[in-house]
């Protein structure tokens, strides 16, 4: 694996250390280290761990606020521990180096963080994004419109469901509980929506998936039908079928062509990872095409002093799935709404030229 990134890792050799079986010998060890430009990328990603702390805190805080209980289980926010970009090891360090903010409780389901300071600067809901008209004066319009993304297409009965849901107040998921409404009504799924706007508003890429939310269903007062209701609003949340399991993406997170509007640091630093593995095997090719032709290249991997033999590792293409770690989950799928009375919705696949994120009629963009 070393050698399938020579950006990332790079040998070298020390003095075998002298002992009782080996005094009179001399040696070399191999040893592995990071590239200097991986080295930077460890440092600046550390730094902006410890930079965050508090704005991590912050987020663990508003997700405290947002339970019924103001307790959360802590093998529960391991699920959503990645996509809020805390660390692997969160429950030892972030949860107890902010006792002003949250403590960890011993239960009979076992150990849950549990909050101890209110704070009425977080328990403010996401703005509503501005919404463009295109209008040359502003004016009221004379005619009810929903914002939808391009290319969506509803039935009449379900546009209008939408329609009499945003003529609702807004409802603030932080002050108020699920005992607060009756059961399906629209004042307590305007309450679910807007926990669930709240939740995807804290992750780094604006998603996660379905499953994880469930996992919260009783803790934040979720239906039990959680991802019909989600699918049931497609102003405000997009499903994706990609891979085993669903994910779901915040809409106003994201531009018409599926471009986060705004990108985290963490982000940057993944993105400037990846550029440095694509090197590696642009690298790797380049040494492989010179080997057939009998040129040698330079080592550009400064691994000139280690030798190794050819059988040591397989310099061929190695497809790992490293380049693919990251990539977002979507499907070229396109939303169709029954006038049925079920409450969930369909997804029909299209097939792959299906265009269903954005609308253009040229034909010349990609699909989410």
């Amino acid at each position: 694996m070393i050698y399938r990134y020579p950006t990332i890792f790079e040998l070298f050799t020390i003095p075998m250390p002298p002992t009782p079986f080996n005094a009179t010998k001399s040696g070399y060890q191999l040893c592995v280290r990071l590239t200097p430009a991986a080295k930077s990328l460890a440092m600046q990603e550390l730094n902006l761990k410890s930079a965050m702390s508090g704005f991590l805190a912050n987020k663990l805080q508003k997700l405290l606020m947002l339970s019924s209980h103001r307790r959360l289980l802590l093998s529960k926010i391991v699920h959503l521990g990645p996509h809020l970009g805390l660390s692997p090891n969160f429950r030892s360090r972030l949860c107890n180096d902010h006792p002003d903010k949250f403590k960890i409780v011993g239960t009979s389901y076992g150990m849950a963080l549990e909050l101890v300071h209110w704070d009425p600067e977080l328990a403010v809901p996401l703005k509503s994004p501005p919404v463009n008209r295109g209008l040359i004066v502003d004016r009221p319009l004379k005619f009810k419109q929903l914002n939808l993304r391009k290319g969506l297409n509803l039935k009449r009965r379900h546009r209008d469901f939408l329609m009499k849901f945003n003529e609702l107040p807004d409802i603030c998921p932080y002050n108020t509980s699920l005992d607060d409404f009756p059961k399906s009504s629209l004042q307590a799924e305007k309450r679910a929506c807007g926990v669930v706007r709240e939740v995807l508003g804290m992750m780094v890429e604006k998603r996660t998936l379905i499953d994880h939310l469930t996992h919260f269903r009783k803790e934040f007062g979720l239906p039990n039908k959680l991802r019909a209701m989600i699918v049931r609003h497609p102003e405000l949340f997009y499903v994706s079928l990609k891979g085993m399991r669903d994910s779901v993406f915040l809409v106003e997170g994201f531009d018409d062509k599926g471009v986060l509007l705004e990108k985290d640091e963490s982000l940057v630093i993944r993105d400037q990872l990846m550029a440095l593995v694509a090197e590696g095997k642009r690298i790797r090719r380049e040494k492989r095409k010179a080997r057939i032709n009998g040129t040698i290249l330079d080592d550009c991997d400064n691994n000139d002093n280690v030798e190794v033999e050819d059988g040591d590792y397989d310099d061929g293409d190695y497809d790992d799935g490293f380049e693919n770690l990251f990539d977002s989950e979507d499907s070229d799928l396109e939303y169709d709404f029954h006038d049925d009375d079920n409450e969930s919705s369909m997804l029909y696949a299209n097939g792959g030229n299906a265009v269903f994120w954005t609308g253009d009629d040229n034909g010349d963009s990609e699909p989410w």
